[in-house]
């Protein structure tokens, strides 16, 4: 994998800029849902390395939104009926869900362990508190800082030790605990879309679920995909550096995407889960490259909470990852498979 992430690309937040020239096939289908709050974008360039017919893609992209459907409807905690709501609203007691939301919950657990708590899947109480959800994000200057009680009661309800799972049965000890999967659901829903698409011989193909995209085979003219990297708080796209990439995917967790201002201070929605904070260190942004989204997707928000310094040992000691991380002086940070 170390190898082969040299051809990887860099994604940056919400939007994907492709670099270079025109290929073959000059109008893709492409379609964008709103799921988990967040748009997502489905482009399909090629099936079977032949432009598709209009009815063609058409399906694929529709049964690509039927799925995104069907797992935030699963694992949204802002959904009453699914799995994740009802586990937070359980009050202490078993709640029996899906398969996939066990593994998934399973996997994010193995996360906040690697992180030494600082991710924490367990982390709702925090997060329904700071709100960084679009809408409140819109309100502006309506938007409020909590107070140092309020933050100490909601970490004292986050800790994922309190999750117990026993085949399909998850139980919350703590009854004011509750789950948060926006760190990692999407690159889980990135990857469920990646086998669906290629089940229909897609061949060519971007998928972009803000700020978690897939890149499927190459361009149509054969050459790999190039795209770029947004410099942190760029009004214009300003790209600040860029690679390549075939048949992997690329997570971007940065403290420009969700935040606000209050007091002459910028708050993001990075949160330590320890001090209940927004993460304060020499980073803007972490983008991890490797083969599964759902693990990229943790492991950017992981690396970001854990810092330059540990963040990239933890990237340089695993085989299957890859990272770029751009510091709050614009300066980049490669991981030892990279080269500029």
């Amino acid at each position: 994998m170390k190898r082969a992430c040299k051809r990887l690309v860099i994604l940056f937040t919400a939007t994907w800029i492709i670099l270079t020239g025109c290929t073959k096939n000059e109008n893709p289908y492409a379609a964008s849902g709103f799921y988990f709050d967040t748009a997502i974008t489905v482009t399909i360039y090629e099936i079977n390395g032949k432009a598709p017919s209009a009815q063609e893609a058409e399906t694929i992209i529709s049964d690509c939104f039927t799925l995104c459907d069907r797992y935030e409807n699963l694992l949204s905690a802002s959904i009453s009926s699914s799995d994740i709501a009802k586990i937070n609203a359980a009050g202490g007691k078993p709640v029996t869900v899906s398969e996939e939301t066990a593994d998934l919950l399973k996997e994010a657990i193995s996360y906040s362990k690697q992180s030494d708590g600082r991710f924490d899947v367990t982390v709702g109480p925090l997060v329904s508190l700071w709100d960084f959800s679009s809408s409140a994000l819109k309100a502006g200057n309506e938007h409020r800082v909590p107070t140092a009680d309020q933050i100490a009661e909601a970490i004292s309800h986050v800790d994922y030790r309190k999750i117990r799972i026993e085949n399909n049965t998850v139980t919350l000890s703590d009854p004011n605990a509750s789950i948060e999967l926006g760190a990692i659901a999407k690159g889980f829903i990135a990857d469920k879309l990646t086998e669906l698409v290629r089940s229909k011989n897609v061949t060519s193909a971007l998928i972009n679920l803000g700020g978690n995209l897939v890149a499927i085979g190459n361009k149509p003219n054969g050459n790999a995909w190039q795209l770029g990297i947004k410099k942190p708080f760029s009004e214009s796209g300003e790209i600040i550096t860029s690679l390549s990439v075939t048949d992997a995917s690329l997570v971007t967790s940065g403290i420009y995407e969700r935040c606000f201002e209050a007091g002459g201070r910028r708050y993001h929605h990075l949160l330590n889960a320890e001090t209940g904070y927004p993460e304060d260190n020499t980073l803007a942004s972490v983008t991890i490259l490797c083969p599964s989204s759902m693990r990229a997707d943790a492991l950017s928000t992981v690396c970001y909470l854990l810092g330059e310094q540990k963040g990239m040992e933890l990237i340089n000691s695993l085989p299957d990852a890859e990272a770029v991380f751009v510091r709050c002086d614009e300066s980049l940070l490669f991981s030892s498979g990279l080269t500029k």
